[in-house]
């Protein structure tokens, strides 16, 4: 990239760390942004700048959030006595596209992934137990994707709330989502199905 500024070949190796962009894709993205209006440029620039400064995640449920508590937990027309299991804010948001999901969620921020050195520790399962130990739920939905690591996380959590008493019934999405994918992947009616048809975890 000698024939390009420092400035420029910068902002390409920049746009060349973020996922699913290559070379061919980064310079897209910064030659745009060199023709487009300065304005223009600097709203992105700002956009990026409020989400570092102003979003954390939710106090209760580790969904994203610009206060304290985000939408979802501050909102008391949510069913409180159902708590759904995602492991990221994305999941969430796809489930809440369907429009037939009305509690409550909680984001284990990833999943139990041992090669990658990803275990307990790393996600917000401690938090989870104490929140469902503490709280007045009567099912928790396991929405972990449906692939190996998935379901070894959802397995774990089950077997720390065995503890609970009360015992607390818990349910799993329908396998209309296919074994292996993303729950971002999939369109609202198969995910508003696999929510309506969910099924007990064992």
């Amino acid at each position: 990239m000698s024939e390009l500024t420092e400035s420029v070949t910068r902002m390409i190796k920049e746009f060349e760390k973020l996922p699913g962009l290559g070379k061919k894709s980064a310079e897209r993205i910064a030659y745009h942004l060199l023709k487009v209006e300065k304005v223009e440029a600097l709203a992105l620039a700002d956009a990026i700048y409020a989400v570092k400064e102003n979003v954390r995640y939710c106090k209760h449920c580790f969904n994203l959030a610009e206060q304290e508590l985000c939408e979802i937990c501050r909102n008391p027309k949510r069913n409180q006595a159902i708590l759904c299991v995602v492991e990221q804010p994305r999941d969430l948001i796809a489930l809440e596209q369907t429009g037939r999901y009305d509690g409550l969620y909680h984001v284990l921020l990833g999943r139990l992934a041992p090669l990658d050195k990803i275990g307990p520790d790393q996600l917000t399962i401690s938090a989870l137990v104490d929140r469902v130990k503490t709280g007045s739920f009567l099912e928790i939905v396991m929405a972990t994707n449906p692939t190996v690591e998935g379901d070894s996380t959802a397995l774990y959590i089950i077997k720390q709330l065995e503890s609970v008493r009360p015992p607390i019934k818990v349910t799993r999405l329908a396998r209309g989502v296919t074994t292996g994918s993303d729950l971002q992947f999939a369109n609202k009616e198969m995910l508003a199905d696999a929510l309506e048809e969910r099924q007990s975890f064992r």
